[in-house]
């Protein structure tokens, strides 16, 4: 199982490695490319057509300021894109959002929070885990783990009342 990230530029590759770290995580190959939808355009398209022949079911695609690589990888394949939107303007993210999340009808893009890309890992795994029982429970161990998690800080905070 494989999944892409994308990332608009190698700037971003601190923002997004958690990403890759998650999937990993999850027993899931990270295969990670720096591509531009507007500096770059041709090696977008190549990889994302190409997605196929390496075994890759989605796409995760990280881009600040206004580009718009979701979109342009979206427009390229049916596999699902995970959008994440950077950090990496004056606009504070929020350009990079609005990119993201404004898609036309028809060619959705699933966007996450500013710089979240743990939270692209995971959900990635949760669209595998629908047709994989032994990543499904993975998922499952994750969630207990962090519940066991907050048990521990609540009783730690409640021991210092």
């Amino acid at each position: 199982m494989k999944v892409a990230i994308i990332m608009g530029s190698d700037s971003d590759w601190p923002i997004v490695k958690p990403a890759a770290d998650m999937l990993k995580e999850f027993g899931i190959e990270p295969v990670v490319e720096v591509a531009s939808a507007h500096r770059t355009p041709g090696r977008v398209k190549e990889f994302v057509e190409s997605a196929d022949d390496k075994g890759i079911s989605l796409f995760i695609a990280a881009a600040g300021a206004a580009a718009h690589l979701g979109g342009v990888i979206a427009s390229y394949t049916t596999k699902p894109v995970i959008g994440i939107p950077i950090n990496a303007s004056p606009m504070n993210g929020l350009d990079a959002l609005l990119a993201t999340v404004q898609m036309p009808s028809g060619i959705p893009v699933a966007t996450m929070a500013i710089n979240g890309a743990k939270n692209a890992a995971i959900f990635a795994a949760q669209i595998l885990a629908v047709g994989d029982t032994e990543l499904a429970e993975k998922m499952k161990a994750y969630r207990q783990k962090l519940a066991d998690e907050v048990a521990v800080k609540s009783a730690r905070v409640a021991a210092q009342v």
